[in-house]
């Protein structure tokens, strides 16, 4: 492990040069992972761990399109693809990967399985942190883990086939066994990790919320809207309105803030530009902050939770959840994305 300075603030990091995957395939050598879940992080996760050499099972309702999706990717039916129960019942390692409300309806046949010495694995510390909604309490003689990749399970397995890493949390909820911390360190680096920051399950899935509600997803779905339907109010074509309000920002500014940071990104754009920028972020920054207050807050008192759990938890959930992702789809602005897309000149 190896300590950086993070403005004033040191951090402990731990990378592939002080634990390497074959000190995570030593600690993980006893071990039988079961990956129960195959959607957004199960792929991703098992596929990496599986060409790691971690030995690796999935668990997954059969005939199901993730069954499906499983048997696509190499995993042999009665050999490394089985039923959600008889997978939890042949794991020490239960690498419990479905959805948040997906885990609160498995979460009696997942505690069935929970013998003395068993690991339970998340990417999310929803469930643990928010147990009096979701009934997710582990019995005190099991290790609980967590290792949390900083972004989707895709980029998860994208950017392990380049050789390179995500960047993960990890944490340790409860240490039975005296190992959980190295298991949860063995976990992120066989899932691909590039380096993995120390936190718990509270921090993580507060930050973990208010980032997706905020910057990452929500704010950035809402402003750019605004942009684009003002530039379209004010006579704008709907080419250059996307073009200005989400192309430029995809294609050219955010891949030089990702190189070098945002002082990198204004120094390589127009002096009017930059001083424009740097005036107006002040306004904005001023603007959105009671408005982050006010996330924090609904993720801190657990109504964030509630909401999820409600609607996630609905029999007609995915036909709502359509229906509001096509609204966004069939809008101009993203039907001028569309077109957009097509034209960039083709690698």
């Amino acid at each position: 492990m190896a300590t950086y300075q993070f403005g004033e603030v040191m951090e402990t990091v731990v990378t592939r040069e002080e634990f390497s995957n074959e000190k995570a395939k030593t600690v993980l050598s006893g071990e039988t992972i079961a990956v129960i879940g195959y959607g957004v992080q199960g792929p991703g996760q098992a596929l990496n761990l599986r060409d790691n050499g971690m030995r690796v099972i999935v668990g997954q309702r059969k005939n199901s399109s993730s069954w499906d999706k499983a048997l696509a990717d190499g995993w042999k039916e009665g050999e490394s693809l089985f039923e959600i129960e008889e997978a939890l019942q042949r794991a020490s390692v239960i690498a419990f990967l479905l959805s948040d409300a997906g885990q609160i309806a498995l979460w009696p046949a997942v505690r069935k399985y929970l013998s003395p010495g068993k690991t339970l694995y998340f990417s999310h510390g929803f469930g643990i942190t928010f147990h009096e909604q979701t009934g997710i309490v582990p019995p005190g003689n099991v290790d609980v883990i967590l290792v949390a990749p900083k972004g989707s399970g895709t980029s998860v397995r994208r950017l392990f086939l380049q050789g390179q890493g995500i960047n993960s949390s990890f944490a340790v909820y409860r240490d039975a066994s005296g190992l959980a911390r190295e298991k949860a360190l063995a976990m992120g680096i066989g899932i691909g990790s590039g380096f993995l920051f120390e936190t718990d399950f509270r921090k993580e899935v507060y930050s973990d919320l208010t980032g997706e509600r905020g910057v990452l997803m929500g704010a950035l779905a809402g402003i750019i809207e605004a942009q684009y339907q003002l530039l379209r109010s004010r006579g704008h074509s709907p080419s250059e309105a996307f073009n200005e309000t989400v192309e430029e920002l995809t294609q050219s500014l955010v891949p030089l803030v990702a190189e070098n940071g945002m002082d990198w990104m204004f120094s390589n754009t127009s002096v009017t530009a930059q001083r424009g920028a740097l005036d107006w972020k002040v306004k904005f920054r001023d603007a959105v902050a009671p408005v982050m207050e006010e996330l924090y807050d609904s993720v801190a008192d657990g109504r964030e939770a509630k909401r999820v759990i409600e609607s996630c938890s609905a029999a007609d959930y995915r036909q709502r959840l359509e229906k509001e992702l096509a609204e966004i789809r069939e809008s101009e602005l993203w039907k001028a994305g569309s077109v957009v897309r097509q034209l960039r000149p083709k690698k």
